[in-house]
């Protein structure tokens, strides 16, 4: 990351925390549930494409939900979720590790690892199907992608600028997630994803994150070019199955 960029306050602490954290004690090999595959299954059966997240809280969000994520995992994919997220960073967003294994022990659909990952080695902590990588956060981003493709992860790549879009193609990226928003102020803009979709290779996996919480919002993304829709605290937010089924179901 440039030293030189500004980021909100929050994610300072966020970075500042992660930089403390280690990695595992053995380097893991995964053999990974395809998330493409999944999100691409979803639209052959007229299902919106939608990674469910498990986000007992955020920076950006009032209140904590603490069910169990085993229970919430089922929910989602009893909604018709495609593939899961999971927090594991634990000191801002409630998440752990522990979460995503049992989530993972629980259900059969891809699960994705959503932390603050910076180094190789934290790349070691927990078993997942795929893992988020911010490409504004990391410092050797094409080495990052490679070794969580020698475990047999499957990287996340996630970008807000055309210029950090470029940096995820250049690194190897086959995933893509757009981040609505900003992480130097925490405006969210739908019109970040319509305005950066149209420059990623037709054989890239689009992920549209953050601001999609209603079917309109994310009918939007999908006409924009979204392969598959990041949601959290809309799914959250009351009764997780209902919401899930509302938004696969709803937003064609």
């Amino acid at each position: 990351m440039n030293a030189s960029e500004e980021v909100a306050p929050a994610i300072e602490s966020i970075l500042a925390a992660a930089d403390e954290r280690g990695g595992g004690d053995r380097r893991l090999s995964v053999a990974a549930r395809s998330l493409p595959a999944a999100l691409a299954a979803a639209d052959e059966e007229n299902r919106v494409p939608v990674i469910g997240e498990i986000k007992p809280t955020s920076p950006t969000t009032d209140g904590r939900r603490d069910d169990d994520p085993a229970a919430l995992a089922e929910a989602l994919v009893d909604g018709g979720a495609a593939a899961l997220s999971v927090l594991t960073e634990p000191d801002h967003f409630g998440g752990s590790p522990g979460a995503l294994q049992r989530v993972r022990e629980t259900v059969s659909v891809p699960v994705l690892r959503k932390d603050f990952i910076r180094r190789e080695e934290q790349l070691d902590v927990v078993e997942a199907d795929a893992v988020l990588l911010i490409a504004r956060f990391v410092d050797d981003l094409a080495g990052l992608v490679a070794a969580a493709r020698e475990r047999g992860f499957q990287p996340l790549v996630e970008v807000h600028t055309r210029d950090e879009l470029d940096d995820a193609l250049a690194a190897g990226a086959e995933i893509v997630g757009i981040n609505n928003r900003d992480l130097a102020r925490l405006e969210v803009s739908l019109s970040t994803f319509e305005e950066l979709a149209p420059h990623a290779p037709e054989d890239v996996t689009l992920v549209a994150e953050s601001g999609i919480a209603s079917e309109e919002d994310a009918a939007r993304m999908r006409r924009a070019g979204a392969d598959g829709l990041l949601v959290g605290s809309a799914l959250m937010d009351g009764d997780v199955e209902t919401n899930t089924r509302r938004l696969v179901e709803g937003a064609k």
